[in-house]
C-alpha cells in the first residue's frame, strides 16, 4: 500500500473513531431521570419513553418491582428521583415520612383488574373460580402488591379465599403473576388489564366496586427536586400525549386540571 493511501485510511479510521466517541459521549451526557415504577406500569412507561425524549430531550433510567419493594428501597436510600406506585398509600406514606416532595403527589392512572387465562377455552368468571376446575391461580403478593391485595379482596367477597388459598401461585409482583399464567405454571391469574390488552386468551374484567380503587399515584423524591428532568417527567405524565398512551394501554384516566405539561414548557 502506498504511503498516501495508508495516510488516507488512517485519517478515515481516526475520523470514525472520533465520531463514534462523540456519539457515545453525547448519549452518556444526555440527562436522564431515575424512575422507580410499579411492575404493572413498566411496559406503559417504556412506551412513553420515546415521546418523552422527543418532547424534552431527557431520557429515563427505569427500575421496576412491586410497589412495596420499591417503597422499601426508597426508605433505605435507593437513588430514585420519581416513584410511580400502583397505589396511593405508599406515595402518601413517603410524603408523611418526609421522604418525598410535599405537594408533588397526584394520580397518573387508575388500574383495572382482570382474571385471565392464555387458553381461550378456559372459563374465567366468578362461577369458574367457585367450580375450581384448575390447579393453580396466580396472583401477586397481597402484602406488597396492590393488584394482589385487590385480587384477595375479590376472592374474599366471593367467599373463596380460604378454599382457594392452597391453590394460589403467589408472585412477587403482578408482572410475575402474568408470567406464571403466560408460562403455563397457572391456568388462571389475576393480572392488570394493561398486561392483556391486545392479547388472546380469555378474560373477565372484575367490577371496580369489588375491590378498593387501584388509583396509582406518583410522587417526586428529594433527589429529583432540584433536577429539571425529573420535574419535566412529573409534568409530562399529566399531558394529553401521555394520557392517550396510558388510556390505550388499558388504564382508566383520572380527572386532570388541564394541560399542565404545555404550560410548563411554553
Amino acid at each position: 500500500m502506498s504511503s498516501g493511501r495508508w495516510q488516507r485510511g488512517a485519517w478515515r479510521w481516526s475520523f470514525y473513531c472520533a465520531l463514534g466517541w462523540w456519539v457515545i459521549s453525547g448519549a452518556l451526557a444526555a440527562e436522564t431521570v431515575r424512575v422507580a415504577v410499579a411492575a404493572n406500569f413498566l411496559a406503559t412507561l417504556q412506551r412513553l419513553e420515546a415521546p418523552f425524549f422527543e418532547a424534552t430531550g431527557y431520557g429515563l433510567r427505569i427500575s421496576s418491582a412491586s410497589s412495596g419493594q420499591l417503597y422499601a428501597q426508597i426508605r433505605h436510600g435507593a437513588p430514585f428521583e420519581l416513584f410511580l406506585s400502583a397505589d396511593r398509600l405508599r406515595p402518601q406514606r413517603l410524603e408523611e415520612e418526609g421522604l418525598a416532595v410535599a405537594g408533588s403527589r397526584y394520580t397518573y392512572a387508575v388500574g383495572r383488574l382482570v382474571l385471565w387465562s392464555k387458553d381461550p377455552q378456559q372459563a374465567v368468571s366468578p362461577e369458574a373460580l367457585a367450580a375450581g376446575r384448575f390447579r393453580h391461580l396466580a396472583l401477586a403478593n397481597p402484602r406488597t402488591a396492590p393488584y394482589g391485595a385487590a385480587a384477595r379482596e375479590v376472592l374474599q367477597r366471593l367467599g373463596l379465599w380460604g378454599r382457594l388459598r392452597p391453590r394460589v401461585a403467589r408472585a412477587q409482583s403482578v408482572a410475575q403473576a402474568f408470567q406464571f399464567v403466560a408460562g403455563g405454571q397457572a391456568e388462571l391469574g389475576f393480572v392488570a388489564m394493561s398486561q392483556v390488552v391486545g392479547r388472546g386468551g380469555a378474560r373477565w374484567e372484575v367490577p371496580s366496586q369489588w375491590h378498593a380503587p387501584l388509583s396509582q399515584d406518583l410522587v417526586l423524591l428529594p433527589r429529583g427536586a432540584e433536577r429539571d428532568a425529573a420535574w419535566a417527567l412529573h409534568a409530562f405524565l399529566r399531558s394529553s400525549r401521555a394520557r392517550e398512551v396510558i388510556s390505550r394501554a388499558g388504564y382508566a384516566l383520572p380527572p386532570t386540571g388541564g394541560e399542565v405539561f404545555s404550560s410548563l414548557v411554553d
